[in-house]
């Protein structure tokens, strides 16, 4: 298995980069940083016409990969590249399919100034054309003292498709073998199917609760014994208050499913995905949707 950490040498490339380590020592992966630089720029004054600006930007490419390189723990398995291209998120999604790789790390933006997430254009742009999961690294995340991933949270609802990522979760959890907890969406989403406009917040809280209840009986259908798994309601005035009553520790991770307006084998991040990633302090993993039909989407 390949992992790919879009890199560049500022804070948010060395957050990105710690969540590569951390989720490739636990899948047992290997780690490919790479890095994407703009062709054909204009030569800067300060250049001797002589000089080739690629060659001297890729020079400095590499030392920055190089000290990335050696910044990643010993024990997982690096490799790194340098390639040119007009869209830093397409030169990225060029190298998983030359690689071969199951999924993309990058770090939440450096330019946003609210949340720990703050979504840029190279973000926003896998979120809307990646075939395979894109892991977002929120702020921060390179102070991180986790090794590897603690456990697994998988926010659920109640449209088409809740069951298919629950089980490419189940099966990260049991490839990374962490705890699975399942964070029911249902009270959190004002359009859900469970709801009507006879619901109280009470009653509207037992729909979730029945609804998570039916979710853990499938999980524990596919879990192996062995694999701890907690199931949770969590609800409040809206998504983000509700994401706040969480607990959440270092080394926690949340999967979520690709919008159902995705097209086939594409990503698309949902409103309540944009809305908890406003709010929530530990990396999220959104796939898309044709990779919840193999088990093995992360292996």
């Amino acid at each position: 298995m390949r992992l790919i950490v879009g890199y560049l040498a500022t804070p948010s490339g060395r957050d990105g980069l710690v969540l590569g380590a951390q989720l490739a020592r636990s899948l047992g992966a290997q780690l490919d940083i790479c890095m994407v630089l703009p062709p054909d720029r204009t030569l800067p004054a300060k250049i001797p016409s002589e000089a080739g600006y690629d060659d001297i930007l890729a020079a400095r490419a590499n030392d920055w990969l190089t000290e990335a390189k050696n910044s990643v723990p010993e024990d997982v398995l690096v490799e790194i590249h340098l390639t040119f291209h007009e869209s830093f998120a397409q030169g990225l999604l060029d190298e998983v399919t030359r690689l071969g790789a199951q999924a993309i790390v990058v770090g939440a933006s450096g330019d946003g100034l609210l949340g720990r997430h703050s979504i840029g254009s190279v973000s926003t742009e896998l979120l809307h054309s990646a075939h395979v999961p894109v892991a977002l690294a929120p702020r921060g995340t390179r102070h991180s003292s986790a090794s590897q991933i603690r456990e697994v949270t998988c926010a659920l609802g109640t449209r088409e498709g809740a069951d298919l990522v629950l089980r490419t979760a189940v099966r990260t959890s049991e490839l990374m073998h962490v705890p699975l907890r399942l964070v029911s969406l249902v009270a959190l989403d004002p359009q859900n199917d469970l709801r009507d406009h006879r619901d109280t917040v009470e009653s509207a809280r037992d729909r979730a609760r029945a609804h998570a209840q039916g979710t853990l009986e499938v999980a524990k259908a596919v879990l192996p014994d062995d694999l701890p798994i907690e199931v949770i309601i969590a609800d409040g005035s809206s998504v983000e208050s509700a994401v706040r009553t969480l607990e959440w520790q270092d080394g926690d991770l949340v999967m979520v499913g690709s919008s159902r307006l995705a097209q086939p084998r594409r990503l698309f991040l949902g409103s309540t995905a944009a809305k908890m990633l406003r709010v929530l302090p530990v990396p999220m993993v959104v796939v898309p949707k044709h990779e919840f039909t193999t088990p093995e989407a992360l292996s």
